[in-house]
């Protein structure tokens, strides 16, 4: 069972996340915390007219939370708040109800994870920290 969830790509995208750093000057930067599995996503997002010109991160979590943020800082350049929300409807839709569509290509990485349930959560933390910078830069002055 593990083998197919930590297959090679998820241990690759990995490891280039656990490679990048948190950025100087945030617009935003937002900590969630997974209490079930001590997942940890911390996401700065430097933004230009409500789009993301920049991500840094920091994950303490386990692979597959380590690998969805890398895939986010590969694809999420130039996106919106509204495009943001979407991509992670989509991808929990993706894993929950087994849906083929996914807003980008290496997210069929995760298929394995989707009859795990416990393991969703690890993949859409950096989606949901990512949206919820998205909320506190619009909150703030």
């Amino acid at each position: 069972m593990l083998d197919a969830l930590y297959q090679q790509e998820i241990i690759e995208l990995s490891r280039k996340s656990r490679a990048r750093g948190r950025l100087d000057s945030p617009d935003a930067s937002v900590r969630v915390d997974n209490p079930l599995c001590g997942d940890r996503a911390t996401i700065d997002l430097a933004l230009d007219k409500g789009r993301i010109t920049a991500i840094g991160l920091q994950i303490r979590g386990c692979a597959l939370c380590e690998a969805a943020a890398e895939i986010i800082v590969e694809n999420a350049l130039g996106l919106g708040s509204e495009e943001m929300t979407t991509i992670e409807r989509v991808t929990r839709g993706f894993l929950e109800n087994n849906n083929t569509e996914h807003p980008w290509v290496r997210l069929s990485a995760f298929a394995p994870v989707r009859p795990i349930k416990s393991r969703h959560d690890c993949v859409l933390l950096p989606f949901t920290a990512v949206n919820r910078a998205f909320l506190q830069a619009r909150e703030r002055p």
